[in-house]
This record gives structure tokens, sequence and C-alpha cells, in this order.
């Protein structure tokens, strides 16, 4: 098996700035680097357990069906509230899903979408099935 020390989900956006605008003051992402010093320099967001790379640029945007991002927060209700102040567009306001995840839908500027998900207390999700191991 590979394995694996990082991960990066890597964009390339219509508009490079307006993509890096949207990820750093609306959805509020903070960066980890920059590289490069003219218009097209890249930069590099924190993204929970992993980064998000804009850099470059294209034509078309992605296919909103075959390219979304989930990202996990732990108040949807107040992310929702704090997304729309910022301007966000919001597709979908927070809601319990039946499988039990509350969801909102977000998109970029190019139209991708963005997942944002509380998983509530009682979600198996937080259920953690091997034993604790810790000496103590």
């Amino acid at each position: 098996m590979v394995h694996v020390r990082s991960s990066r989900i890597l964009l390339r956006p219509t508009d490079l700035e307006r993509s890096r605008v949207f990820y750093r003051d609306v959805l509020g992402l903070a960066i980890y680097r920059e590289f490069d010093t003219d218009t097209q320099r890249g930069t590099v967001f924190f993204l929970g357990g992993g980064f998000l790379e804009l850099s470059g640029g294209c034509d078309r945007p992605p296919d909103p069906e075959a390219v979304q991002l989930w990202l996990q927060v732990p108040d949807a209700a107040a992310a929702h509230a704090e997304l729309a102040a910022r301007g966000a567009t919001i597709l979908r306001e927070p809601r319990r899903e039946p499988w039990g995840l509350i969801e909102m839908w977000i998109a970029d500027p190019d139209g991708l979408r963005i997942c944002v998900v509380e998983v509530p207390e009682d979600h198996p999700l937080r259920y953690r099935p091997w034993p604790d191991t810790r000496e103590g």
C-alpha cells in the first residue's frame, strides 16, 4: 500500500482571483502557502485534514455533478448564518438528511457545489467501534 502523507485537491478556476477571494474571504479558509508572484500565483488553503490548491486556470468550470467538496463543520446553522452574511451563494439551507447528517449546499464562483456538513452527536460517524487501549 502507498503511504500517503498529505492530500490536496487541485482546482483550476475560470477566474483565479475571484475564486481566491471566495475561498479566503467568503468561505474563510486559512492560507497554508502561496507560490509565484504574478497574477497566476497559486494559493494553497488549509482544508481540514488536507489542502485545497487554486492555481492556473481553465476555460470552463468543472462539471458540478462530477466534482463536489465535502466540508465538515461543528455547527451547520452557525456556518449558514456566517456564509450568508459573507455573500455566499446558498443552494440549500441546512437540514437533517434521512441518513442523519445535517447538510447545507453552497456554490463557489464557478458553480462548484460544496456540501457543508454537521455530524450530530448521535450519528454513527462519531462512533468508534474499537476499544480504548490507552493505559491510564
